[in-house]
């Protein structure tokens, strides 16, 4: 399963917009703005791949110098639960990590709080509203 960064605009680009509005904004009733998306061509875009099938995908916002916030992290439906998302945030750690951040934050919905536990993120603080759904803060130091 290949793990690989992503161009903005691209066709991997268009299939990590269709996986995302699939597994993370339609169940909610949401979508993506245009201002949103061209809002992403500053972060770093991830994805897994079978072939050129976008398999999982997630992305990097410099939050500062030593910070950055992992977004989106999404996992087609039917493949969640094989160590896609895994696999994919582990990548996402290692390239945070070669370009001189020291700590990844994300904003988890709480159905996933138990995943990232599992991979050495910890909560911070009290649990927030976000696109309609109860989220914490939780943070890993990468060194």
């Amino acid at each position: 399963m290949p793990l690989r960064i992503i161009d903005h605009g691209s066709r991997e680009y268009d299939q990590m917009v269709a996986l995302r509005m699939d597994v993370l904004r339609k169940p909610l009733g949401l979508s993506f703005s245009p201002e949103e998306l061209e809002g992403e061509r500053a972060d770093i875009l991830l994805g897994a791949f079978d072939e050129d099938h976008l398999l999982a995908c997630c992305l990097l916002t410099r939050q500062d110098a030593t910070t950055c916030r992992l977004r989106q992290m999404a996992v087609v439906n039917s493949l969640q639960g094989r160590g896609l998302g895994a696999s994919l945030l582990y990548f996402a750690e290692n390239v945070a990590r070669d370009r001189g951040f020291r700590e990844l934050v994300m904003h988890a919905r709480m159905t996933a709080v138990g995943f990232y536990e599992k991979q050495g993120y910890r909560t911070s603080g009290q649990t927030f509203e976000e696109v309609t759904i109860p989220h914490l803060l939780m943070r890993k130091p990468l060194v």
